[in-house]
């Protein structure tokens, strides 16, 4: 999923930079990277948070995981306002750029669909 994530960013930040320039494209690029960065720390969060209720013999270390969730949306805000401030074709290109991860779960939910059918679930 993270792999997909990157590939449609890249594929995606191509085809908007022929189609809108390269200013749009930058902003595309940087907000499809932050929502790369936050999908992979929201993965490691749950990863975190699940291995805990598991294993109940950890140390506590909720203070972590809410740093994390609190630190991923402070960097994506930090880079909409510079972003909005310079450009607005740019922060067009982020705004859309930072819904990539949508387009991997949809492709992944095909690709479990066909699987499945083909399976003859």
């Amino acid at each position: 999923m993270l792999r997909l994530v990157l590939i449609l960013g890249a594929v995606f930040t191509a085809m908007v930079a022929w189609r809108f320039g390269r200013v749009t494209a930058i902003g595309f690029g940087a907000g499809a990277f932050i929502s790369y960065l936050s999908f992979r720390s929201l993965n490691k969060a749950v990863h975190a948070l699940a291995a805990r209720v598991v294993e109940s013999q950890q140390p506590e270390r909720g203070f972590s995981l809410v740093n994390g969730f609190f630190l991923r949306y402070l960097l994506a805000g930090i880079v909409a306002y510079v972003i909005f401030t310079s450009s607005s074709q740019a922060f067009r290109g982020f705004l859309f750029g930072l819904c990539t991860p949508v387009g991997a779960m949809l492709a992944e939910a095909a690709f479990e669909a066909y699987s499945a059918l083909r399976r003859g679930y």
